[in-house]
């Protein structure tokens, strides 16, 4: 029987995504905020006001919150790292928003301290076996509707560079490494493993003069996964918003495009015809419910009942030594390889 036993919980970053997250474990009805902390007191004052948590003045008090067993960590990233370290030191589980850190050697030190600690650590990318969209674009890959693919092509992209001002850690190319990659391109990278398997190596270019960021403005990225299949994804931070996601197969093409945010997402099939002349588009109708929540039913699950969660600590690692990858590649003109053993 599945324990639906509520799990004490203090969150660190309440506003913005912090916001999303607060709502989903309102949601899924498995949480209980009971401390929050945030350096923005109006933040957390509406997050004392939504959630009744208890607010606390810093980090090192949220982490002596009585009987919580969970940490919800959704502050930069360039403090991921550390939050993680120090919430699993003191026995508790951790919910990290991603990406998952900002360094190869925050890698090590996170799966390290998972595997002295025994924490349950779950990432904030999406749960692609509860997402529509993703499910029905495995659908039609593991179907063989789509024949064998031949490649893809991925951009994700938006405007958020441009407002990036001096001292803030999104300017830091060391705690941002490849700009918008960093930023959202390892969800990108997170859901093509979902489709595709590892990823085994890169080949990278990128500008860093479009915009004085101090990261890369533009990330154009070609990659191998361990089956043979290549394919590119490209990264935008100083340009409109864009999302889209096109497979081309030997039967058909499949091209997504996601409007912003609430907007929806649409998928449309291009079949081959086996003749010269005009290949109509045809929507595809997406497969079952969304769940927003399914991360976190993962988490409480893994917690309550033992197991992986996904996406994993290793799942948040594999998609950001990617990144770390392409960043090498950028830098040094040449193919790197991806790091194969995370366990």
């Amino acid at each position: 029987m599945i324990s639906s036993e509520k799990i004490k919980v203090a969150q660190v970053g309440v506003a913005n995504f912090g916001g999303f997250r607060r709502e989903r474990l309102r949601e899924s009805g498995l949480f209980d905020l009971v401390a929050a902390y945030d350096f923005n007191p109006a933040a957390l004052a509406t997050c004392v006001a939504e959630d009744g948590a208890r607010p606390v003045g810093s980090y090192d008090e949220l982490l002596e919150t009585p009987d919580i067993e969970a940490v919800i960590i959704c502050s930069g990233g360039k403090d991921h790292a550390d939050h993680m370290v120090r919430a699993m030191e003191k026995g508790l589980h951790v919910f990290v928003e991603k990406p998952l850190c900002s360094t190869p050697e925050e890698v090590e030190l996170l799966l390290e301290t998972q595997r002295r600690t025994g924490c349950v650590v779950c990432v904030g990318h999406a749960d692609h076996s509860t997402c529509r969209t993703s499910r029905t674009t495995k659908d039609l890959i593991d179907s063989g509707a789509l024949g064998t693919i031949a490649t893809f092509e991925k951009t994700t992209a938006h405007s958020g560079g441009l407002k990036i001002q001096p001292g803030d850690w999104r300017g830091d190319a060391a705690k941002n490494p490849g700009g918008m990659l960093f930023q959202c391109g390892v969800h990108g990278f997170h859901e093509l493993m979902y489709y595709f398997g590892p990823i085994t190596e890169v080949s990278a270019l990128m500008r860093y003069d479009v915009h004085t960021t101090g990261t890369a403005d533009v990330a154009i990225c070609h990659f191998q996964f361990a089956s043979g299949l290549v394919g590119t994804l490209n990264a935008y931070h100083v340009t409109p918003y864009r999302h889209t996601l096109s497979l081309y197969g030997t039967k058909a093409n499949l091209y997504r495009n996601e409007r912003y945010f609430s907007e929806g997402t649409t998928l449309q099939l291009q079949k081959v015809s086996g003749v010269n002349g005009v290949e109509p588009l045809e929507s595809v109708p997406l497969i079952g419910e969304e769940d927003l929540c399914g991360n976190l039913r993962n988490f409480h699950r893994a917690i309550r009942q033992g197991g992986e969660c996904y996406p994993s600590l290793q799942d948040g690692a594999r998609a950001v030594q990617v990144v770390f990858a392409a960043e090498e590649s950028a830098r040094t003109r040449r193919v790197v390889q991806v790091p194969e053993h995370l366990e």
